[in-house]
């Protein structure tokens, strides 16, 4: 500890050595400032990474909602495609209706009828025996009477009447719903239809599919024909869209029954087996009927669709 000449301490000298060691640690104000600017310097390129990075996760997320769109609107004119093809220029489906706004007659037919339910509303009889399609004269009218274990068509006993009392060959169908029993639908057509001499043989429409399988539904459509067919000893008519018959019903179990194929907007039947009928369009024009009605040709002569018919006994 340091003393001055008279022997007394030196405060001074004590503060400033005191000082001294806080003077040396303390950075110069030159160094700091180059320290700080190093520092910003490199959070500034810390930052820049960041950015970098972000930038980069960016153009990934645009990229692909890019090919998400590309892939959507591809999608999009694939199903829109199929439907103009389906609709419009298949030459084996249906086509819109406004495509069609007056129905065409296929020549080379003149034994031609109708087919009617409830939908046709009051019929005029009267009217309607005398009528003509395509300059023929109506012969034959298939009639709606049932459909799956509980409906009745409301105007089939009145319609089932009036086609015997005006002298038309008079058919009935069943419409075949595929979630209910077979058995059961074959009972209630047998129960309420009950068919006379002169009348075509029974029809099965047959149309949905529902949650049956291909096998299945043939099982089912089989069942109901077997029971019908001993009740009236005849094979039914299979009434069916000429799709749905390629698509479930192309099978060797069929192949002795009498056909009745719809297939609309054609020139001719596409459908290569046998056929009895054909439905060609749903847009007929008949004179006793107000609005449209199924019209359909016999593959045949007048001698022939008679000796479609019943005989007694069956």
């Amino acid at each position: 500890m340091g003393t001055n000449a008279s022997g007394k301490r030196s405060g001074k000298t004590q503060k400033e050595a005191a000082a001294a060691p806080r003077r040396q640690n303390r950075p110069h104000p030159v160094a700091q400032a180059l320290s700080q600017d190093g520092k910003k310097k490199s959070s500034r390129g810390a930052g820049g990474a960041k950015k970098s990075r972000r930038s980069k996760q960016a153009r990934h997320r645009a990229d692909s909602d890019f090919w998400f769109i590309v892939c959507g609107a591809s999608l999009c004119l694939i199903v829109a495609a199929c439907v103009l093809y389906y609709f419009f220029i298949g030459p084996y489906s249906f086509r819109l209706r406004m495509l069609n706004s007056e129905p065409t007659y296929p020549e080379g037919y003149n034994i031609r009828g109708i087919d009617i339910s409830h939908y046709q509303g009051d019929i005029r009889w009267d009217v309607l025996r005398n009528a003509s399609i395509n300059n023929d004269p109506v012969r034959f009218v298939f009639i709606k009477a049932t459909e799956g274990v509980t409906l009745m068509d409301d105007n089939f006993n009145e319609n089932f009447y009036q086609a015997r009392r005006n002298d038309f060959v008079r058919g009935v169908y069943h419409f075949f719903s595929p979630d209910c029993s077979a058995d059961r639908q074959a009972r209630f057509f047998l129960h309420q239809v009950h068919l006379e001499p002169g009348d075509l043989p029974p029809v099965l429409d047959v149309e949905k599919k529902g949650s049956l399988s291909s096998k299945e539904l043939r099982n089912a459509v089989k069942r109901w024909l077997d029971i019908v067919e001993k009740a009236y000893g005849v094979k039914p008519i299979i009434y069916t869209g000429y799709k749905f018959k390629t698509s479930y019903l192309n099978d060797s179990i069929f192949q002795e029954y009498p056909y009745w194929i719809a297939h609309y907007y054609v020139d001719k039947l596409q459908y290569k087996g046998q056929w009895a009928f054909w439905q060609h369009t749903d847009r007929g024009r008949v004179d006793g009927i107000t609005g449209d009605v199924d019209v359909n040709i016999f593959n045949g002569n007048l001698q022939e669709l008679n000796d479609l018919t019943l005989k007694e006994p069956y």
